[in-house]
């Protein structure tokens, strides 16, 4: 592990473990606000284990009248009650986790206030992450489209929802831990933060510890 590593990531909704695997293995992270928005990224979703299996939460945004929009003038839509949607999901998946209530109003706080664009929702989100599990990484909103120098790896197209854990092995190996249906459907590796998060709780920081490959 090298704490003092700088890294680049995307923005992301709630983002999967192996990213803040990767925020727990570095001083600094640029967080890109100048990348082109895509879909079907953890920009605006997240995975998280449901009764069911693995359930994919979608946040809508406006489409842009433009071909391509930067990340950071994204802007989340109403559409669909999401944040109801959302909401009702993490309670059903999680509410027999053991620290679901003790984060649960903290936590809904996010989704009772309406954002204007998804890169700030997104953000506010990981540093409450961070503070919650006591990882301290610099986070740093990106001034414009970053070049990757020497000595800062770029993670940016690295996490994303159709690469395996087996593609991230160089960043993040996959420890098991307790999760609400594995004896339903198995360990999940590589679900949303809240995932580790509400069932672990303090023990989380453990977990990145030894998920880090960094």
């Amino acid at each position: 592990m090298m704490e003092s590593k700088e890294i680049i990531l995307g923005s992301a909704y709630l983002a999967p473990v192996s990213y803040f695997a990767a925020l727990y293995s570095c001083r600094k992270a640029y967080i890109e606000r100048y990348d082109h928005y895509m879909k079907q990224t953890y920009r605006n979703r997240c995975v998280i284990a449901s009764a069911d299996g693995p359930l994919a939460l979608t946040i809508p945004v406006e489409k842009s009248s433009e071909g391509k929009c930067a990340m950071k003038d994204i802007r989340v839509s109403e559409h669909g009650n999401w944040r109801h949607v959302h909401r009702n999901a993490f309670v059903a998946a999680y509410k027999q986790s053991p620290f679901f209530d003790y984060y649960a109003d903290e936590f809904n706080a996010f989704f009772d206030r309406k954002y204007e664009f998804l890169y700030d929702f997104n953000m506010e989100l990981t540093q409450w992450l961070c503070e919650q599990i006591d990882i301290q990484p610099e986070l740093v909103p990106t001034s414009e489209y970053m070049d990757a120098g020497e000595g800062i790896l770029d993670l940016r197209e690295a996490i994303h929802p159709k690469k395996s854990a087996v593609d991230m092995t160089s960043f993040c190996r996959p420890v098991p831990y307790y999760q609400v249906f594995d004896s339903r459907h198995g360990f999940q590796p590589d679900l949303s933060i809240v995932d580790l998060l509400f069932n672990m709780g303090p023990e989380s920081l453990l977990v990145l510890r030894d998920s880090t490959g960094l």
